[in-house]
């Protein structure tokens, strides 16, 4: 079996160390891809200190993975040594399930994350994109476009998509009014997305620290969500809100900022349930909905979306040796905004 070198989590206390671990033997119809780069995702730092219960160690987190196709299998038809390549939040799913549905694959049963997850041999764990180097189904691998750099896109395999797929499902362009809540490694995806499908964005923001960035993105607008005035001025405002904060945030202040039929879509899980009240849907017939990744076939739909329009994550560029001061880091808010590992790093 392939021998690969990434950093793993051992323990829900401890940080991430060197590992060396065992990848699965390439199959006919996978594709082996040499790990170029690997976006932070704050579920990362959810799953390797097992806030959600569900771990099993080791880990090796990452599911923002941008690389290059080092072989490909005998029955390989889509891709060919030397592509630059990505791979997001799961390397496979059920294909025989009478509920598949491939638009909407990622809500159905039968997922194998890419990591913290059980390979399709049954028996090998899935490790994810913190490591050198990857093994992957064929339909689970995705074409990053030529023009963009590999580096910047790698957060588009998670970050990207979680915005991209409501902001088309929720049919956001001309003449929509968008808001974003959080201006983060989410939030900053929605700006730059939302107003290259043309519509109007507005940041809502905790505070204005970021404003001169979110204007510069493609916003139009930007309030502060700490000034109460803010919630009054924009009530009955908006066609979309997309909330990408894990804060436990009222609700119900956000939902009066829509418009009747207005739809206000969690990103973010909150740890614990947040209430809502039926005035605040029923009156205007408002929507509370929730969203999570895109399909495959959406993905790929994105990222020539983001080739087209030369859209990347604004990123910080850091040695894996610096990954748990990174971790510290992401939840402080303090990265501009998103941070991708250099996996070259693993050499030194």
């Amino acid at each position: 079996m392939p021998i690969a070198r990434g950093y793993a989590a051992t323990d829900a206390s401890k940080p991430l160390t060197p590992f060396t671990f065992e990848r699965r033997d390439p199959n006919a119809d996978d594709v082996v891809i040499d790990i170029k780069y690997a976006g932070i995702c704050h579920s990362d730092i959810h799953t390797v200190r097992n806030e959600w219960k569900n771990a099993v160690y080791p880990i090796v987190p990452g599911h923002e993975i941008a690389g290059v196709v080092s072989a490909v299998g005998a029955n390989v038809t889509k891709f060919k040594v030397g592509d630059h390549v990505g791979v997001g939040c799961f390397v496979d799913s059920c294909v025989g399930c009478a509920t598949r549905d491939l638009d909407n694959e990622q809500y159905m049963p039968g997922l194998v994350g890419t990591y913290n997850s059980v390979d399709r041999d049954g028996k090998t764990a899935t490790q994810g994109g913190y490591s050198d180097s990857i093994v992957v189904k064929e339909d689970y691998v995705l074409s990053i476009p030529g023009n963009l750099p590999l580096d910047a896109s790698a957060p588009l395999l998670c970050a990207g998509i979680t915005l991209y797929s409501p902001l088309k499902h929720w049919n956001a362009g001309p003449g929509k009014k968008v808001a974003i809540v959080g201006m983060g490694g989410l939030g900053h995806m929605g700006v730059k997305l939302g107003a290259a499908m043309g519509a109007d964005i507005t940041v809502l923001s905790q505070s204005l620290s970021k404003k001169e960035d979110g204007l510069k993105l493609g916003a139009k607008e930007y309030y502060a969500t700490s000034d109460a005035s803010t919630f009054e001025k924009l009530a009955g405002t908006f066609d979309l809100i997309l909330c990408t904060v894990s804060a436990e945030i009222d609700w119900n202040a956000y939902l009066n900022l829509l418009k009747v039929n207005g739809a206000m879509v969690l990103l973010g899980i909150p740890e614990n349930p947040v209430p809502v009240h039926a005035f605040s849907l029923v009156p205007a017939r408002r929507t509370l909905a929730g969203s999570m990744i895109g399909s495959i076939k959406e993905t790929q739909e994105m990222l020539d979306f983001c080739g087209e329009h030369n859209i990347v994550s604004e990123i910080e560029k850091i040695n894996i040796q610096d990954v748990n001061e990174a971790y510290e880091r992401v939840l402080k808010s303090d990265v501009r905004y998103r941070f991708v590992i250099d996996i070259a790093s693993l050499a030194a």
